[in-house]
């Protein structure tokens, strides 16, 4: 039998969209890298290990103990690029199940390639949008933690409607975490960390967990938008958030070891 490979977003028999799904506002763009030889062959005999049911039209919630085999904390990370921090993340913290979405075909190969490389048991991946899998596709109050590492600023006026991270979406990510659960998000583009901090204060859901911006924790890598970031004179900035018992109430449990910043 042929390995399974990943339903490419936007595509598929029998997809009829219409309404407002028939052109959704995506905060993200469709990047035309070349996937390379050894991108595909990973995407052509990973993807029945690594990858779950994908496309913009797929409903079917995800059951973690099958996606993963047990039950374990599971985190969600939105954008992973070419998937070398997540795969270090991953492997640096085994006792919680990673779900890495994005909709980069080459990164998604790269990523396969360095997960299996590494022995990896505790990563899954999903082509597609990430506000749409935690809308349709993740239990409410199921995830341990949420993860948007540099997200495309979307620095114009005109366009800042397309931001990933706002009110709507600070809401749903809230109520996609348990209570305690974290929200952790960075940016080197300041005008927009500066709409992060605003966003979570506004989502009664979510407590700023120090107050402003947080220094970046020990165990979340560099990533290679951080670097570039950098290198052209941008302040990076950490936002990290937990889920509130209730609305207004207190935050919730202490976070274990592995969120500690430094």
């Amino acid at each position: 039998m042929a390995p399974a490979t990943p339903v490419t977003p936007g595509t598929g028999p029998g997809v009829r969209p219409s309404g407002a799904e028939a052109n959704p506002l995506r905060s993200f763009k469709h990047r035309r890298g070349r996937i390379t030889p050894g991108q595909r062959t990973a995407l052509d005999s990973l993807w029945s290990r690594y990858g779950l049911p994908s496309g913009p039209h797929e409903r079917v919630p995800i059951d973690p103990r099958e996606a993963f085999g047990r039950a374990a904390p599971l985190v969600v990370e939105i954008g992973f690029g070419m998937g070398e921090t997540t795969v270090a993340m991953a492997a640096a913290d085994p006792g919680r199940d990673l779900l890495a979405i994005d909709v980069h075909t080459p990164g998604v190969g790269a990523l396969l390639r360095d997960a299996a490389a590494l022995g990896l048991t505790n990563l899954r991946v999903v082509i597609g949008d990430g506000v749409d899998v935690l809308r349709y596709r993740v239990a409410p109050g199921s995830l341990d933690e949420i993860r948007v590492y540099f997200p495309d600023p979307w620095p114009k006026q005109r366009h800042h409607k397309r931001r990933l991270i706002s009110t709507v979406f600070a809401r749903l990510a809230a109520e996609c975490l348990r209570p305690g659960g974290r929200l952790h998000c960075a940016t080197d583009w300041t005008p927009y960390a500066e709409r992060m901090l605003q966003v979570v204060a506004a989502e009664p859901l979510l407590v700023n967990s120090f107050g402003g911006y947080a220094r970046r924790p020990a165990w979340r890598p560099e990533t290679r938008f951080e670097r570039l970031g950098l290198a052209r004179g941008h302040s990076v900035h950490d936002v990290i958030a937990h889920r509130r018992q209730a609305p207004g109430g207190t935050p919730g449990a202490a976070v274990p070891a592995p969120f500690t910043a430094s």
